[in-house]
């Protein structure tokens, strides 16, 4: 290697990246599948040795990954001190090399950060846990453990009668929903704040900001550390393969759930939307109307939510129980939902300098908040 080389790392917390060469400032890679599995989409490196350069970073292989159709007007996450999160020139080539994302940067600094999008550490999860778990009235419950020990945390306030459920990353590389984690914490936590005053008076609250950190430290997509997809195990979790969900539901079934939120990321659609449980054996149109008007609440709050894209609805008796949003929504009677957010941008409220961005998630976390309090309020009137 010549002194003139970029050099490329991967290994530290979420990193993810394969290097096929290295030529000057320009980079061949490939994206690794996450372990026992056949997903790949979830990237994040460093390179250094790069000041003032352009560097050329090509990663290919990409009809082969989980989600081809997130690479078409996609840009790549870029930082250079881990804090602001930008968007890097980036296109998709269809046509070369089985589909090939080409990245151009230049840095001011020596050092620059590459990712999917922008990454939620481990680190930064248990200082977003135990901030929320030292607040007054949270109580904090360690539901259980993941394949590779590390804890299921969950943090729990409020003293009103409706049991509230918010959790999310079961995929861990949609790490915008621990983004969005953030800023509900923030406003549950805030003594200051009415809207989460207003939730802790109405509702018992069960927060759970990451429910796969075996596979964010990973950098993985989609799958734990034994490469199972979590939210393709709700109808029957196992010890074996799927203790998070265990843990989970089983905390469900003892508080019961009215009110439930499965936060995510989309990798192709560039919008905010709701994924309802239309389909599930036990569907009636009064519990279909109580999500419903939840969504229309959240569209008429909200500029960055919409409903015009999105999911298709199951037909009836067709909904998979074994997603967590059809099997809560089947299991408890509850107003279940799963939020998505756009790893691209939001098509109706671009933004050229961070596309959808974790400021946005934590801006839209509390919309969502503030949206169930008036459905609380109009549920209860």
């Amino acid at each position: 290697m010549s002194t003139s080389d970029i050099v490329i790392d991967a290994a530290f917390d979420s990193g993810n990246i394969e290097i096929v060469s290295v030529d000057g400032a320009t980079a061949h890679l490939r994206i690794p599948r996450d372990r026992n599995s056949e997903f790949a989409q979830w990237f994040h490196f460093r390179v250094s040795g790069v000041a003032g350069r352009e560097i050329v970073l090509t990663i290919d292989n990409l009809k082969e990954s989980a989600y081809p159709q997130g690479w078409p007007g996609y840009r790549a996450c870029v930082s250079e001190d881990r804090d602001y999160w930008g968007r890097a020139d980036s296109s998709y080539d269809e046509s070369a090399g089985s589909g090939t994302l080409t990245i151009r940067y230049t840095p001011a600094s020596d050092i620059a950060w590459f990712a999917y999008f922008a990454p939620y550490s481990l680190e930064r999860h248990h200082d977003l846990v135990s901030e929320a778990a030292a607040a007054e009235g949270v109580d904090y419950r360690r539901l259980g453990e993941t394949l590779d020990g590390r804890p299921v945390d969950c943090l729990e306030m409020g003293d009103g009668d409706k049991q509230v459920w918010l959790y999310a990353r079961q995929h861990p590389g949609e790490s915008m929903a621990e983004w969005w984690m953030e800023g509900a914490l923030e406003v549950l936590t805030d003594p200051a704040d009415v809207v989460g005053r207003a939730l802790r008076k109405h509702c018992r609250l069960h927060v759970v900001p990451n429910c796969n950190p075996d596979g964010s430290f990973r950098g993985h997509l989609r799958c734990n550390a034994d490469g199972v997809n979590l939210n393709r195990e709700w109808a029957q979790p196992s010890a074996e393969k799927s203790p998070e969900v265990l843990a989970i539901r089983n905390a469900m079934d003892e508080s019961g759930v009215d009110f439930a939120m499965d936060v995510h990321g989309d990798e192709a659609i560039g919008a905010v939307f709701l994924a309802g449980f239309e389909g599930i054996p036990g569907w009636s149109d009064a519990q279909g109307e109580r999500m419903y008007r939840y969504q229309r609440i959240l569209d008429r709050r909200c500029l960055d939510f919409q409903t015009a894209k999105g999911y298709p609805k199951s037909p009836p008796g067709r909904a998979n129980l074994a997603i967590s949003t059809n099997q809560v929504a089947e299991r408890y009677g509850a107003t279940a939902m799963t939020l998505e957010m756009p790893f691209k941008d939001n098509d109706d409220w671009p933004d050229a300098a961070q596309g959808w961005s974790p400021e946005r998630c934590k801006l839209l976390a509390r919309e969502c908040l503030a949206a169930l309090v008036e459905w609380l309020e109009t549920e209860e009137g």
